[in-house]
């Protein structure tokens, strides 16, 4: 179905303050096959694009390869998005990967100052997994006195970003025994949320209930489940958002997938702000199938798909991306990428990216 009778809709209904936060987690774009070299200009409009759209930008996430490309391409990255302005704002990894440190204090203090370089910028700071507590078997004291003391060496408010093994391999048992509730409760003012990429519906839904009770809230990183997720529940009114008795009850988001649909699903948000939830998921649930096979096993390989959709959009000049990783996916999978794209109506010009894609 087209997304044209949808603009109309929205045309009657005028403007309405958004229900949900949202932000894409992007991409980048290259100039060369190999992936060597980045083309700023584009990167940046890509995320001018789905700043247009409505979303917040989350940068310097696993989406732009930030565990594969470390912290010299992430801080000119978050540096050349906080300069963009953008209207919905950003927020951004925190790692400690610009210091060679196994050391859990190190680590701590790593975390902190790169917290301290993403909010001076206007972002807000997520503070992305630490692999090394997971390969070094770290216990649940261990994981509760690292982030304690990344909290004592910053300021300001920052997500947390629980992101599992099919993202990144080697974080099975991230957050042992009760170390996330723990975590979760050292500050409930400064611990504004968490980022759930864990792909388990249920999971995620019992989790927001519990962290609606201190008024802290889930994002969303479901690439699978998204469209009822943010949805949330069926009698939810379009103020829900601004409501603490509900907070539990619908997730906002923070996706990758939003860096291929931001048209769509950016027309859906605005739908779902009028307490248009049919609609909402009348829109979602063809970009939440094409989801599924962009983030299908195995799932880190993703990004691959989100460039080869902008390329067919005419967002870039190519399907590449840092380190070969458009190499990851093969000609049947792009196939299949394509015809749920069309299906889901991603593209300003649908016949320009099945043209482009013989």
């Amino acid at each position: 179905m087209s997304l044209q009778p949808y603009l109309e809709l929205l045309a009657s209904l005028g403007e309405a303050p958004p229900v949900r936060t949202v932000y894409a987690a992007a991409h980048l774009a290259v100039h060369d096959e190999a992936g060597e070299q980045i083309d700023w200009a584009t990167t940046e409009n890509l995320r001018r694009f789905m700043d247009q759209n409505g979303f917040g930008i989350a940068e310097a996430m696993d989406t732009a390869q930030r565990f594969e490309l470390g912290w010299d391409i992430a801080k000119e990255l978050i540096e050349r998005t906080a300069a963009l302005q953008l209207n919905h704002g950003f927020a951004a990894g925190a790692s400690a990967d610009h210091v060679p440190t196994q050391e859990f204090s190190g680590m701590a203090s790593a975390v902190a100052e790169q917290v301290e370089f993403i909010r001076n910028l206007g972002g807000l700071p997520v503070i992305l997994p630490m692999p090394e507590l997971a390969r070094q078997g770290a216990s649940a004291d261990q994981y509760v006195d690292v982030y304690a003391s990344i909290l004592e060496q910053s300021q300001g408010k920052i997500l947390l970003h629980w992101l599992g093994p099919m993202f990144l391999p080697g974080l099975d048992d991230y957050f042992p025994g009760d170390s996330f509730r723990r975590i979760m409760d050292l500050d409930h003012q400064r611990i504004v949320g968490v980022k759930l990429s864990l792909l388990d519906g249920d999971l995620e839904r019992k989790i927001r209930s519990e962290l609606a009770v201190n008024g802290q809230f889930v994002y969303t990183g479901d690439d699978f489940n998204f469209a009822e997720l943010i949805a949330g529940e069926t009698d939810l009114n379009q103020q829900s958002s601004h409501d603490p008795k509900n907070i539990g009850r619908f997730s906002h988001a923070l996706l990758g997938i939003f860096d291929g649909i931001a048209r769509p699903a950016g027309i859906a948000l605005r739908l779902l702000a009028h307490g248009k939830r049919d609609e909402f998921l009348q829109i979602m649930r063809p970009c939440e199938e094409l989801s599924r096979v962009v983030f299908e096993n195995p799932t880190q390989h993703y990004k691959a798909g989100l460039a080869y959709i902008s390329w067919l959009d005419g967002r870039q000049a190519n399907s590449w991306l840092p380190k070969s990783a458009h190499c990851q996916r093969d000609a049947q999978h792009y196939q299949q990428v394509l015809n749920l794209a069309l299906k889901a109506n991603v593209f300003t010009d649908p016949s320009a990216a099945l043209n482009k894609s013989l």
